[in-house]
């Protein structure tokens, strides 16, 4: 696991190494085992700079990079976990001369080009610069695990594994990209290919980038599977079920491959605890694991997650935190993403992962099984939404339904945002909704910016799946957008920002693809989410943990914005300080927080993301 960063351009406008330099020191965390430049002068009077930071997991000895072999030179960020069968199949006059992931990746590339890319299982980015061409390739792995952004930068083109090892570089300055701002408001995080700040952009997950004599090719190569409709039919379920169970542990068993300690983390849900209990099958030793909580009731796991690591004998650590210790990493956070902080649960993934990387280096999570097993109620809605809305057409629901929702009580607020979302027609504004953003009209009455151009506003992220089933669409949506502009990208800054490597068994992709071969109801059975994997573990793990509600790193933020926090938040929105409240309609932002003091609505997802995107445009000067 590591850092990436380089450039390639014109040899003329080409940026110096002390640029480089910079670009490596502003990710140094994310690599502090070793750093490597490489710095070449290509044809057609071109230039190309490749600069590497390491955190060392495999081959600890023989791993440095930039790695060369014949004629291409890469810089390599994440791992590639059956890199060693690879290895095996390569024919007998490809010597490799280390035991690194990286070696294998190179020579597979030298031989076979992207075609080896369908051979590789694992999480991925990297640079391939071939002197032959002058061509410089960028890649990233299927789901997006590891990043690469990219800056037009002196007539080339920039790259970093985060966004400040390009705000790094002398020249660039920081400017809010206000199209992401607006779509942020809808999604509570800028979807890709955007980031936060201008000309700032992410480089698709499973896509890859040729730069060539100025120009620019994009293409993808992989596409989830869920974007295929349905099987008309099933099999045998109990085959099945054993099957899948078999994929699971190959992938929790493919990930445990390190030459330095490895741990997981252990939220008490059954996630992360049929990653824990398969783990221990594949270890001599006790596991090692770690859990976050806090003291309120309610917002804690730590006792169920102690009561599996008991169960399956690991050595567990937990970790407590008092609700200053959030307030006192939130600038901490902004800054290790980028961005404003989408989730409350950032901070303390992050404070966990601190814990964690003093015992391990590489850490195993449950990550991803939510977006590949249908794991979240909004599946369940979203397969019974299609039905409302042909009994129910938009015109009514607006009419009638919607006005009665808005009268239901407090204590109903689950009820009102599934009936306000199912409501709406266009699947652009509804798979977003479910998870706490702005519906178009809501985004509209709240925000005063005008809107940018339509054509740049809410990207469709259906293409491919139009012939799937309501439940697939979603997940299509969960797996392209939710997942690596969100939930990865949150869980590799906060692990990278450790020097912790996270690895995700549920997000192997054959794993992923033998799930989606099976009838929708192998995932979702009347009210029972993530079907097949409760059934997988029913002979490894006790009911409680089977049947138990998923809670996750909840945050009790409701209950502080309406009380200890409420005079701060205000003060950050509204007072002679707020870089944000032009962004708003005085009327509108003012009855969001008196609703949310008063108790009426719970508005703490919106006012998550309103605080923070205050204090990210403080932090950056944006």
């Amino acid at each position: 696991m590591c850092g990436i960063a380089g450039w390639i351009g014109p040899s003329g406008q080409a940026i110096t190494e002390d640029g480089l330099s910079r670009m490596l020191a502003a990710i140094a965390r994310r690599g502090p085992d070793g750093e490597g430049r490489w710095i070449e002068n290509g044809p057609e009077d071109s230039r190309v700079l490749l600069g590497h930071r390491r955190l060392a997991i495999i081959d600890l000895a023989g791993g440095a990079q930039p790695m060369h072999r014949g004629p291409l030179t890469i810089v390599f960020n994440g791992e590639i976990y059956n890199y060693r069968d690879l290895r095996r199949s390569l024919p007998p006059e490809e010597v490799q001369h280390t035991d690194s992931d990286t070696e294998v990746l190179l020579t597979l590339w030298l031989r076979e080009g992207p075609a080896c890319l369908d051979r590789l299982v694992g999480m991925f980015a990297f640079a391939v610069w071939d002197r032959r061409d002058g061509s410089l390739t960028l890649v990233r792995d299927r789901w997006g695990k590891k990043p690469i952004m990219l800056l037009a930068h002196q007539g080339g083109l920039a790259f970093a594994s985060e966004i400040k090892g390009l705000l790094a570089l002398p020249g660039v300055q920081a400017s809010l990209d206000h199209t992401a701002l607006w779509q942020c408001f809808a999604y509570r995080y800028a979807p890709g290919p955007r980031t936060m700040f201008q000309g700032i952009e992410k480089l698709p997950p499973a896509s890859m980038l040729v730069w060539r004599n100025g120009q620019r090719t994009l293409t993808r190569w992989w596409r989830p599977p869920d974007s295929a409709p349905p099987p008309a039919g099933g099999g045998d379920e109990a085959v099945e079920v054993d099957r899948f169970t078999q994929c699971l542990e190959e992938a929790v068993r493919a990930r445990m491959v390190a030459d330095v300690p490895i741990g997981a983390f252990l939220s008490g849900g059954i996630d992360s605890a049929a990653v824990v209990s398969l783990m221990a099958r594949h270890s001599s030793q006790p596991v090692r694991t770690f859990s976050v909580g806090f003291d309120e009731a309610g917002y804690s796991e730590l006792n169920h997650a102690e009561t599996v690591a008991g169960l399956i004998g690991a050595r567990h650590q937990s970790l407590v935190l008092k609700p200053e210790a959030v307030l006192e990493e939130l600038d901490n956070a902004i800054w290790d993403r980028d961005a404003p902080v989408s989730e409350p649960s950032d901070i303390p993934l992050t404070l966990l992962a601190r814990a964690a990387a003093s015992e391990v280096k590489v850490v195993l999570t449950g990550e991803g099984s939510d977006e590949i097993l249908a794991g979240y109620p909004k599946h369940r809605a979203e397969a019974l939404g299609l039905r409302y809305r042909m009994l129910v057409p938009p015109p009514l629901h607006r009419a009638l339904v919607a006005p009665l929702i808005d009268r239901l009580p407090y204590r109903f607020r689950r009820i009102r945002v599934a009936a306000a979302t199912m409501g709406l027609s266009d699947p652009r504004a509804r798979h977003p909704r479910w998870f706490g953003a702005l519906s178009p009209a809501e985004r509209a009455a709240l925000v005063a910016m005008p809107p940018p151009h339509a054509d740049a506003v809410d990207p469709e992220p259906f293409e491919g799946a139009a012939a799937a089933s309501p439940l697939r669409r979603a997940l299509y949506f969960d797996q392209t957008s939710w997942l690596p502009d969100n939930l990865l990208e949150r869980g590799d800054r906060v692990t990278m920002a450790a020097s912790l490597e996270a690895r995700m068994p549920f997000l192997d992709h054959r794993l992923a693809a033998y799930v989606a071969s099976l009838p929708d109801d192998r995932r979702l059975r009347g009210s029972t989410t993530k079907w097949l994997l409760r059934r997988a573990m029913e002979r490894v793990l006790p009911q409680a943990i089977l049947t138990r509600p998923k809670i996750g790193f909840r945050v009790p933020v409701e209950a502080w914005f309406r009380g200890r926090l409420s005079g701060w938040l205000e003060d950050c929105l509204t007072g002679a300080g707020s870089r944000t409240r032009d962004l708003y309609r005085p009327d509108a932002l003012r009855r969001v927080l008196e609703e949310h003091r008063a108790g009426r609505v719970n508005h703490e997802k919106l006012l998550w993301l309103l605080l923070t995107t205050e204090l990210f445009r403080r932090r950056y000067n944006v």
